[in-house]
């Protein structure tokens, strides 16, 4: 489903959403964790810090402080494999799914309150 939208609207989309996510009383990620959440969330499990890393294009030791953070305000977990001792699994959380479930709910109701 395409949507159109002009430029300055989704500029105008983009701010609102980042200005409620800030002003909220849940914790303020960053882009890029945000970024690693929802890839977490959008995207086929299992999840590594490798392939992550390079799906982003970031290095891991980025993805293991996006980790680091996120882990400790509960929105994802991470366990060996037990497949493979080397790789770190990246695991989805209740917490996490609630998380992007609020923000995907703000980004419909800016949206919607765009102009026509």
């Amino acid at each position: 489903m395409a949507v159109q939208i002009r430029s300055g609207h989704a500029l105008r989309l983009w701010h609102d959403v980042s200005l409620a996510l800030v002003r909220r009383s849940e914790p303020d990620l960053s882009l890029r964790q945000v970024t690693i959440l929802i890839t977490i969330y959008l995207d086929p499990q299992p999840h590594t810090v490798r392939a992550l890393a390079a799906k982003i294009g970031v290095t891991k030791p980025v993805i293991t402080r996006a980790l680091d953070t996120m882990g400790r305000l509960g929105l994802v977990t991470r366990k060996r494999d037990p497949n493979d001792r080397r790789n770190v699994l990246v695991q989805r959380t209740v917490d996490g799914a609630l998380f992007l479930e609020r923000l995907a709910d703000l980004v419909v109701a800016r949206a919607a309150a765009l102009p026509a």
